[in-house]
């Protein structure tokens, strides 16, 4: 599968930590209301059938529930899955948790969701274009597809790198590793190429002195990029 060993047992060995707001996932926790605001100001949430490629302990998942979405959260970190019913559980929230990869489920259930996610995950993969063609048959026409991940440049391994995770200690170290960085010609190519129309891409402008986060024009280092299938 599109995975890799060591990144799994990365994830597997800190997934009790993932509701810690203090502890590794905290710039998760604090990057989630982007996330949602960036989303939410181009589709509508509620209502639809949402898909969380990459959900990990559901930190996104459970923010898209509690607006009115129905959403399934897929990984293939057993253990982090298993932390995000327990958590859904516990909030008084109905998502579905699946252990499976985008491209298994896209083979079983192509066009099926009206808006897709994948954030924070596709530097984290052997293959990001499998992923990003997957995302793009599992949603249906007309809908929207969410992507996330850093530029690949010199100014994103200083900052995403040796600031976030060596000198400001935002991230653990050994989170990134700079060559699965993603340019956003890149990722639209493969957006492309898997059907989907590129709309817009934000920019995700981290001070690591505060630790403070706010979208921006720049997509020098953490980047958004929003797609629709046409229909």
């Amino acid at each position: 599968m599109n995975v890799e060993a060591a990144e799994l047992k990365k994830f597997a060995d800190a997934a009790h930590g993932w509701w810690d707001v203090d502890g590794a996932f905290a710039t998760l926790h604090q990057l989630n209301p982007l996330r949602v605001q960036w989303i939410e100001s181009l589709a509508a949430v509620a209502g639809r059938r949402v898909l969380d490629i990459g959900c990990g302990g559901g930190i996104l998942a459970e923010a898209l529930a509690a607006r009115g979405a129905e959403v399934t959260g897929i990984d293939l970190a057993e253990r982090a899955l298993k932390v995000a019913s327990l958590h859904a559980l516990q909030s008084g929230l109905n998502i579905a948790y699946r252990l499976s990869s985008a491209e298994s489920l896209a083979a079983a259930e192509p066009a099926s969701f009206d808006l897709v996610c994948c954030m924070e995950m596709l530097e984290h993969v052997p293959h990001p274009e499998s992923v990003v063609h997957a995302a793009a048959a599992l949603v249906r026409p007309g809908g929207w597809v969410f992507f996330s991940t850093i530029n690949r440049n010199a100014k994103a391994f200083a900052l995403a790198i040796v600031g976030a995770e060596y000198l400001a200690r935002i991230v653990p170290k050994g989170t990134h590793a700079y060559a699965k960085f993603i340019r956003p010609a890149e990722l639209a190519r493969w957006a492309r190429s898997g059907g989907l129309d590129p709309f817009a891409f934000r920019g995700l402008h981290v001070n690591p002195l505060d630790r403070s986060m706010r979208l921006g024009a720049s997509v020098d280092v953490n980047y958004f990029l929003a797609c629709r299938r046409p229909t």
